[in-house]
């Protein structure tokens, strides 16, 4: 059975999966779906058309589901879909998508939200992300999996971020970055692969010497990066990660963030 106080407001329409506890002051709208086994501590507001997934911690004063903030938006039954397993701390945002944007905003699994941290709408966030406190993602991002996004840092629409990379705070990112990046800065440059993310993911001492060759003739060595690119392409066979970095530079459609300025 679910535990709900009797203060919250949970409107008829929504659905409250088993062993959930709603919490003092929530407001639940008719089209919320939370499901097993979830808590919403208390002054939560899940409104729009938004699903929760499993297992979930919400605390106080996080508003999910929310209109985006587009001006374009009429009121459309877009959604928002969130994953099993997360964390969602005081004062987080996540809005609902737009028509143009796809319709759907979609966080996966297993995330860490810290404190006033916010996803804008159309974004895609993969599995195991953190956001810090305050971090900000601004619409139609795309975010990979195990992704750490620092304290007061806020990411451009429509950038996207790869899988296992790191944002240090106070970054600005406007730039697309390279799955298994390290960027930092007050606008965010590439400052190095995330050895520590690498590492934590069991690679070895090999895989880390090939991935870290390839990034050097890639971001460091002579002529023009298109050049370098062009000429590092055959290295895709050496490693899954040097194959799923060019892949992600082929799929890009905005500027992609360098070391430095690049011509």
């Amino acid at each position: 059975m679910s535990k709900i106080d009797p203060t919250a407001q949970v409107e008829d329409g929504a659905v409250i999966g088993e062993g959930t506890e709603i919490g003092p002051f929530c407001i639940i709208g008719r089209n919320a779906r939370i499901g097993a086994n979830c808590k919403l501590i208390g002054q939560v507001t899940i409104i729009g058309h938004t699903t929760v997934g499993d297992g979930c911690v919400i605390s106080p004063f996080a508003v999910l589901g929310g209109a985006p903030q587009d001006l374009s938006y009429k009121g459309e039954p877009t959604t928002l879909e969130i994953g099993s397993g997360n964390v969602i701390r005081e004062g987080a945002t996540m809005n609902v998508g737009t028509v143009k944007g796809g319709g759907k905003t979609r966080v996966g699994n297993d995330g860490y939200f810290m404190n006033n941290s916010h996803v804008g709408h159309d974004c895609m966030v993969g599995n195991n992300a953190i956001f810090a406190t305050s971090a900000t993602l601004g619409g139609h991002c795309e975010i990979g999996d195990a992704v750490y996004i620092g304290g007061l840092s806020a990411v451009h629409q429509f950038t996207r971020i790869g899988s296992y990379v790191m944002v240090g705070g106070l970054s600005g990112v406007r730039d697309d970055i390279i799955p298994y990046g390290l960027a930092n800065g007050q606008y965010a440059v590439l400052e190095s692969l995330n050895l520590i993310g690498m590492k934590r993911r069991k690679f070895t001492k090999q895989r880390l010497a090939t991935v870290r060759g390839f990034y050097q003739k890639l971001f460091h060595g002579p002529g023009t990066f298109a050049e370098r690119l062009e000429a590092v392409r055959p290295l895709a066979s050496e490693d899954p990660a040097i194959a799923e970095i060019l892949g992600f530079i082929g799929k890009g459609k905005r500027p992609l963030c360098l070391p430095t300025v690049e011509k």
